[in-house]
């Protein structure tokens, strides 16, 4: 057996104790019983590089009544029917971007709704109330709490722009695909944990997995955390409570919809340990992890091609 073969051996017999919350599946019952609300959201046409795409900014109103700015962008050909619809979470400090990074997904015939993530580099603000003091970045904002974290306000607006997708008249609502890379890949399985709707989730080197083992060992945002337990004295345990809410591997038996997920055996941000630790707790049949030994915190060569082949298998 060569090095390579068995350092993913170990990772597949690496499974954690499980440190779920007494109440995890009541708080979620609250959280998710909180959005039986209308969805207020508007479309605006835009102008786009691309030829037979229609191209629309849609605002939605997500969690603390904060505006999400997004992209909904639709295909031309093949519109006549109704469209798989990916909604896509972009990773730690980045945006939804422009819509012509899209391209890919719309030549395949998928529409494509892509967020902001509240508050980080593109046009959404966060109207979330803060109580406590934070370190730099944004994902410490209300860490002491579960019902007042920056967490739980991802959570909802992400389950959001998923009703906003079943919403447009484009969409098959029986085929939308939860799908993101790092922190965007982390959202995506958090997602597939909550709304039920959703019919795939398709996760790259995602973050929000064993997320105490990522506090000690991670390279990438969750050393923002580590610093503000360093500050906070005495903080360490309610901040680890508060990120078992959320995270994965605590709702890895609510994922029940084919899941591609990715790992890199070098990577220092999402590490290996925390990825396989969520892909053996999903409960999905029908799952798939790609395991590239010689990559870090990056996605592989062709890597829309590959998750596509996995989608037309599996949703068609």
């Amino acid at each position: 057996m060569n090095a390579i073969q068995k350092r993913i051996e170990e990772l597949y017999r690496y499974v954690p104790s499980l440190q779920k919350p007494a109440d995890l599946s009541s708080y979620w019952e609250k959280v998710l019983a909180e959005e039986e609300k209308p969805l207020l959201m508007e479309l605006l046409p835009v102008n786009t590089a691309m030829n037979l795409v229609r191209a629309y900014k849609l605002i939605y109103e997500g969690y603390a009544q904060t505006p999400i700015h997004s992209w909904y962008l639709v295909p031309e050909v093949g519109a006549n029917q109704p469209l798989p619809c990916i909604v896509m979470f972009h990773g730690y400090t980045g945006s939804k971007g422009e819509p012509e990074d899209y391209a890919a997904w719309l030549l395949m015939g998928y529409a494509v709704l892509a967020i902001d993530i509240r508050g980080q580099s593109g046009e959404t603000g966060n109207s979330l109330p803060q109580t406590y003091g934070m370190t730099k970045g944004w994902i410490t904002q209300g860490i002491l709490d579960p019902q007042s974290c920056y967490y739980k306000a991802l959570a909802i607006d992400a389950i959001r722009a998923i009703h906003c997708a079943k919403q447009q008249p484009e969409v098959d609502s029986g085929r939308i695909i939860a799908m993101g890379v790092s922190q965007g890949g982390g959202l995506a399985l958090l997602t597939g944990a909550l709304e039920t709707s959703v019919r795939m989730v398709v996760a790259a080197i995602p973050n929000m997995c064993h997320m105490d083992f990522g506090l000690f060992n991670s390279t990438g945002s969750l050393t923002e955390i580590a610093q503000f337990v360093s500050h906070a004295q005495g903080r360490l345990d309610s901040v680890l409570s508060t990120l078992s809410y959320f995270d994965i591997v605590n709702l890895a038996d609510r994922i029940k919809m084919p899941v591609w997920m990715s790992v890199g055996l070098k990577d220092t941000v999402c590490l290996p340990e925390t990825v396989f630790a969520a892909y053996q707790a999903i409960v999905s049949k029908e799952k798939e992890l790609q395991i590239n030994p010689f990559l870090g915190h990056e996605t592989v060569r062709g890597h829309a091609a590959i998750v596509n082949t996995f989608i037309q298998q599996h949703l068609g």
